[in-house]
């Protein structure tokens, strides 16, 4: 996108100070600009003309920033919207995030700041335009899985700290990267670091770099991940075994939006959209004190969960057969096809180790069959393997009783939803709960 089209941005603030520099700063990056004193006259321009950014402050004379903020979501959603709060209202901010804020600012406005925000608030692509590629890698259709392509859209045209969580090899990387890819970041670079990978001696000199002579073995000045993702995103994969000294300067980091080198004497400027995921419980982390609490209020601004293989079984045959397309391209040889029964074998497979774990067992198989047909006895899994029918379930299959239970629940509410046609109220009524109960439960197992 052109930012030299003379796109128009909405000033929402009542202090006149505070307009007049907006405008003459967004004046001089050659944009158009409106201004307005409060939430009705701002929602009064929105209904008049079209804008491509809105800045708002927090506190107006007839309302919040906030109920700006959700009164575009619903009305202007292609509207990306920053706030600007005081200096320290990290929870307003927070909160700004959380009902679809693309980015904040704190007074007294930097203006520095506020240019790269701006900036890259207007490369945002529109939210109807959907990049082909995801479909080609994120695959299946079953009901959470719509879900989540939903929520990618949403969470790429914000700057929040996401935290994804999920299983291991559920695809918590490939999601981070689809968020970087569809977000205004996507020229920039993306950069994974698996947190547990690195040996607690080099961290601080990954993350942040080092200068030359700084330490036994410093022969040349290097940069670090921080430096190495600037202008994009870095991606922070089992977030929860970092070692606590560590997570100390993590938080510094993403306060300041700085860091500093080992034998660096100055900071040096940051601009860094942080991803993390874990397979762990990071609130139990927290609980047992292994996970700073204020560096998981800092990530986990909006979490997304990614849902494991089980609970999207419809999804396995597409990923079956995508796997053993391109096993076949990578070797030379015709495809290999799935006998219903070896199909069926893998439907009934709770499959602890998810996507990563079905390419893996396909893989084999592909290896051993005959006439490029994979039979069941080629998966090599044991009846006592693969689930059990719903009704009689077995103990030695369920690993945890409360992600149990809230499977079956999860089940029961998308059945309910899939029958009344995502009818909330008739779906209540379906299952004899109150809608207040069930708003609760759709929000508590990530499905609202």
């Amino acid at each position: 996108m052109n930012i030299s089209s003379r796109q128009k941005v909405l000033i929402v603030d009542d202090e006149p100070d505070i307009r007049e520099l907006l405008e003459i700063t967004l004046g001089r990056m050659k944009l158009d600009t409106q201004s307005a004193r409060d939430v009705s006259e701002a929602r009064s321009w929105l209904a008049q003309e079209p804008f491509d950014l809105c800045l708002t402050d927090m506190r107006l004379p007839d309302g919040t920033g906030l109920e700006l903020v959700q009164h575009i979501q619903q009305r202007h959603p292609q509207v990306p919207v920053a706030m600007i709060t005081a200096y320290g209202s990290l929870e307003t901010a927070i909160s700004a995030l959380k009902a679809g804020a693309f980015d904040f600012l704190t007074k007294p406005v930097d203006l520095t700041r506020l240019r790269e925000l701006v900036t890259s608030a207007l490369l945002l692509p529109a939210s109807s335009s959907q990049p082909p590629s995801i479909d080609n890698r994120l695959l299946g259709d079953s009901l959470p899985m719509r879900g989540l392509r939903k929520h990618i859209d949403k969470l790429a045209r914000s700057q929040a700290p996401v935290y994804i969580s999920g299983e291991s090899g559920s695809g918590k990387e490939l999601v981070a990267k689809l968020i970087h890819e569809q977000g205004p970041r996507a020229s920039g670079p993306f950069v994974p670091v698996n947190c547990g990978a690195i040996p607690s001696e080099l961290m601080e000199s990954e993350f942040f770099g080092h200068r030359k002579g700084s330490f036994t073995g410093a022969i040349e000045d290097k940069p670090g991940l921080f430096q190495a993702a600037n202008g994009g995103t870095l991606f922070l994969d089992e977030v929860a075994d970092l070692p606590l000294a560590m997570q100390v300067k993590l938080l510094r980091a993403i306060q300041e939006k700085a860091i500093r080198s080992i034998g660096g004497q100055q900071e040096v400027v940051v601009d860094v959209r942080i991803l993390c995921a874990t397979h762990k419980d990071l609130d139990a982390e927290v609980a047992a004190e292994r996970f700073r609490q204020d560096l998981y209020y800092r990530l986990n601004v909006i979490e997304l969960r990614v849902p494991p293989l089980r609970e999207r079984r419809d999804d396995i045959e597409c990923l079956a057969s995508n796997v053993l397309k391109r096993l076949a391209a990578n070797s030379g040889l015709p495809a290999a096809k799935l006998h219903p029964q070896a199909l069926d074998t893998l439907k009934s497979y709770r499959f602890p180790g998810n996507v990563r774990e079905l390419e893996n067992m396909l893989e084999r198989a592909y290896t051993l069959c005959e006439n490029k047909q994979i039979q069941a006895s080629d998966l090599r899994l044991s009846e006592s393997s693969c689930a059990v029918e719903p009704g009689a379930p077995d103990l030695a299959h369920i690993d945890n009783l409360e992600n149990y239970l809230e499977n079956v629940e999860r089940k029961l509410i998308l059945q309910a939803l899939e029958e009344t046609r995502w009818n909330r109220t008739a779906a209540a009524q379906r299952l004899n709960l109150s809608f207040r109960s069930m708003r609760y439960r759709l929000k508590k197992l990530g499905l609202d």
